[in-house]
């Protein structure tokens, strides 16, 4: 894409700022240890603490039956001291909205007088020792929890699901087991259940929702969706996007207010991917992070998907939230060959008569200064002159230069009278102008054309120091060949000097860089006095689209 539009005649400019949709914030699940059709998960986002003898945090996730595991074994047990955690932390600027976990646990190993054993969950803080502010889903030994809490024959059953408060979301959930009580005193010794564990709580499954107000911004946009007024089979735009929090997901193609394809950016190595099983419409993934921070996209569109005829495109960048940002929001017509589509104007006619001419003459050929901008007029009619009106008027520049591709520029539409003009903007190379009517928008087949030839003179910038010399004595040339593209290895410049008034004499020759810039430098080796005009002239070549020109006139003082 870059190798083509740097030896473009034309290609239409599109300055597009980044642009942050004003929107809610959005919203995406994740899936830690199970998905909810059982499948396994990671657990990320989840970090481990232990605090005193045989206390364990365990991620059994990736085994059959497994879970995160908090539990508390056999030993020595100080209140409010010896714990096992797993805590998730949202990402920053990100919260929790809601959050469903599926567990089961029991706190067997009993109670004594001002310490018991006690599994909970809590939120958005964890003190040592649960308190109504932030804990739920209690379970302590020897009140109101006998035999424990859910099924562990069955991770994902009804009876082991847990719903987090409201009151309680936020940034960070937790779940523990631990010895809680008066600091100081311990919990009994001697009771566990059958695999250990005075406490154990074992969280098979979380569907977390996390929140995340900013969204992405997008930039750098460029390709043909982006620039060509006329677009068919695959169309492409390209853009650079970034996120600060879930990530760069979707790129998202609205055509006249319906979605008609949606293309994952970046799979970020698989983490980036949808796992659906939702109820609620949002997208959910395995990863806190799904998506990468920031991407350079270059994304086809299928515009086969529409019916040929004009379109309001809309082109989004969505992060994993649903968040959006705007890419493009334009105008296109679509024009695929073979399908028929509508009728190109009213009045339109496969009969039509095209003309064209640059404004000012009739002339099909103009020859120009570099740097100048140039108007076409025409004028589409039916049988009889009957102007065909609204018509779109495709116009394709080849610049004058060898393996020159074809490029789309803006397209005319016609006035009421069947009239319509262009500008031709300044800084253009040599070429052909190629105007092409279909009566039909999609038509294989052109209905009218009319082709127009465009030659500009090079344009050359000089500047000479210094401008007094003398014999013995050098002037320094410098300047740049200002159109392009300018041919690999650079561009043969000669350099000329007359009298005022008197023929130009060449007495030498140079060649640009691949820039276009060059250097020279001329001693004099006569003594004047004697006032000299110098410049410098660039000759027709196959592989440079500009006719002959010169630069600009420098004098210079001999004393």
């Amino acid at each position: 894409m870059t190798l083509r539009l740097l030896r473009a005649w034309f290609v239409a400019g599109l300055a597009m700022a980044a642009i942050a949709a004003d929107a809610q914030a959005g919203e995406y699940h994740v899936y830690s240890c199970r998905t909810p059709s059982g499948e396994s998960a990671p657990a990320d986002g989840w970090s481990p603490s232990e605090a005193g003898p045989a206390s364990y945090a365990l991620d059994t996730c990736g085994q059959q039956g497994g879970a995160l595991v908090a539990a508390l074994g056999q030993a020595s047990r100080t209140a409010n001291t010896d714990i096992a955690t797993w805590a998730f932390e949202a990402p920053a600027g990100e919260s929790i909205a809601h959050a469903t976990l599926w567990r089961a646990g029991d706190a067997d190993g009993g109670a004594v007088v001002d310490a018991a054993y006690e599994l909970w969950f809590s939120g958005p803080d964890n003190p040592s020792s649960p308190t109504p502010t932030y804990a739920f889903a209690q379970c302590e030994s020897g009140l109101g929890c006998p035999v424990g809490v859910g099924d562990a024959t069955q991770p994902l059953s009804p009876e082991n699901e847990v719903v987090e408060p409201a009151a309680n979301l936020g940034d960070n959930l937790y779940f523990d087991a631990s010895c809680v009580g008066k600091s100081g005193f311990s919990c009994k010794q001697g009771e566990h259940d059958a695999n250990g564990y005075a406490a154990v709580v074992s969280v098979y499954a979380a569907d977390i929702v996390l929140e995340q107000s900013a969204g992405p911004t997008a930039s750098n946009v460029s390709g043909e969706l982006a620039s060509a007024p006329v677009v068919q089979g695959s169309s492409d735009v390209a853009f650079s996007a970034a996120d600060p929090g879930s990530g760069v997901y979707e790129a998202v193609f609205s055509v006249d207010g319906q979605v008609v394809q949606s293309t994952v950016v970046d799979d970020n190595g698989g983490r980036c991917r949808n796992v659906g099983q939702t109820t609620d419409g949002l997208a959910a993934f395995l990863y806190v992070h799904p998506c990468a921070a920031s991407v350079s996209a270059d994304v086809p569109f299928d515009t086969t998907r529409v019916s040929n005829g004009p379109h309001h495109l809309i082109v989004s960048v969505i992060d994993a939230a649903g968040n959006a940002a705007t890419v493009l929001d334009r105008q296109i017509t679509v024009a695929n060959p073979g399908v028929p589509g509508p009728a190109n104007g009213t009045n339109a006619s496969a009969q039509a008569k095209l003309s064209a001419s640059w404004k000012g003459t009739s002339r099909e050929r103009i020859t120009r200064g570099y740097g100048s901008s140039e108007w076409v007029d025409g004028r589409l009619t039916g049988p009889g002159g009957v102007p065909i009106s609204g018509a779109v008027i495709e116009v394709v520049a080849t610049p004058a230069y060898s393996d020159a591709k074809p490029v789309t520029m803006a397209s005319p539409r016609t006035e009421a009278n069947g009239r319509f003009s262009m500008r031709v903007a300044p800084g253009l190379s040599s070429g052909t102008l190629l105007f092409v009517y279909r009566s039909r928008l999609g038509d294989a087949e052109p209905a009218a054309t009319r082709t127009l030839t465009l030659q500009v003179r090079a344009g050359i910038s000089l500047s000479i120091v210094p401008r007094t010399a003398s014999v013995g004595r050098s002037i320094f040339f410098r300047g740049r060949l200002l159109g392009g593209p300018i041919p690999a290895g650079g561009k043969q410049l000669v350099l000329e000097a007359r009298s005022p008034g008197s023929p130009w004499i060449e007495f030498d020759v140079i060649r640009t860089d691949g820039r276009g810039r060059y250097r020279a430098r001329y001693r004099f080796r006569f003594p004047g006095p004697a006032d000299y005009q110098f410049r410098v002239r660039s000759e027709p070549e196959a592989d440079y689209p500009f006719a002959a020109g010169a630069s600009n006139i420098v004098g210079v003082y001999e004393r």
